[in-house]
């Protein structure tokens, strides 16, 4: 009889120990997997980095903003639906941005329209770069790598937010500086992605509330005249489904 439970025992244990060693072998999987695709967006990215040279063009005058900008010409060869690029300094936020019919096309592929699950960043699809809306709004994801929109959350350090208020913000035909005036952690509840407003009240009233949310106060003065530029990514912190980290900046038309 003892001998009949002993084996039984020593059973139960071999199960229990195949079962975690599977557990393990899964789990190291999953994070080598998960690592490899951090490693082939940061290449990925890097090629695209190469072909941007913004520097090696000057700003064009207000007349000629209808043209497409010569520092797009050969990135527009690699995917046409590219229509700017993001530059945030002492962050690794320097990325083109991609414009879909819809938003969720290059939530999960690259430039290249490979699937990834770091995804693009990318421009909503109601927005127009030829004529920007009173908000035009950039999705991307919060990697925990830090790349995509993984470091935006810097700006709720107020010496970050303080020492880099300025980010760079080019699309096809013209250049912006972006002036932050807002940024603060919400929910999908709160509808800080419209795109079109009803009256100057209205929208004056959307300012208000925005700005009024920041987590960093700043004296920013806006009006109905201007136009912002919204970043918007998911707040790990709280729930990645529901959470969201938004960054808001006044746009600021360079050569004109």
């Amino acid at each position: 009889m003892n001998g009949i439970k002993n084996t039984f025992k020593k059973t139960i244990q071999r199960i229990f120990t195949f079962f975690w060693l599977g557990v393990f072998l899964y789990s190291a999987y999953q994070l080598v997997t998960i690592g490899l695709d951090y490693w082939e967006n940061r290449k990925i990215m890097e090629e695209i980095q190469k072909e941007y040279r913004p520097e090696l063009f000057a700003v064009e005058e207000a007349e000629e903003s209808q043209m497409i900008r010569p520092q797009f010409l050969d990135l527009l060869k690699m995917n046409g639906d590219i229509v700017g690029w993001i530059t945030i300094e002492n962050t690794p936020i320097d990325y083109p941005i991609l414009q879909a019919e819809d938003n969720d096309y290059y939530l999960y592929r690259n430039y290249k329209h490979e699937k990834t699950r770091a995804g693009s960043i990318f421009l909503d699809f109601r927005n127009d770069v030829r004529q920007p809306d009173r908000n035009t709004i950039i999705y991307g994801h919060n990697m925990r790598d830090g790349s995509m929109f993984g470091e935006l959350d810097q700006y709720l350090n107020e010496e970050f937010f303080q020492e880099n208020q300025i980010f760079y913000f080019d699309t096809l035909y013209d250049s912006y500086i972006v002036e932050v005036f807002s940024v603060y952690l919400t929910t999908t509840d709160f509808y800080y992605i419209e795109t079109d407003f009803a009256s100057d009240e209205e929208y004056l009233q959307f300012l208000r509330t925005i700005q009024n949310k920041s987590a960093i106060e700043t004296d920013a003065v806006l009006d109905a005249k201007d136009r912002i530029i919204t970043l918007s990514t998911c707040d790990r912190g709280f729930n990645y489904e529901k959470g969201r980290l938004v960054v808001h900046g006044k746009l600021i038309k360079q050569g004109s």
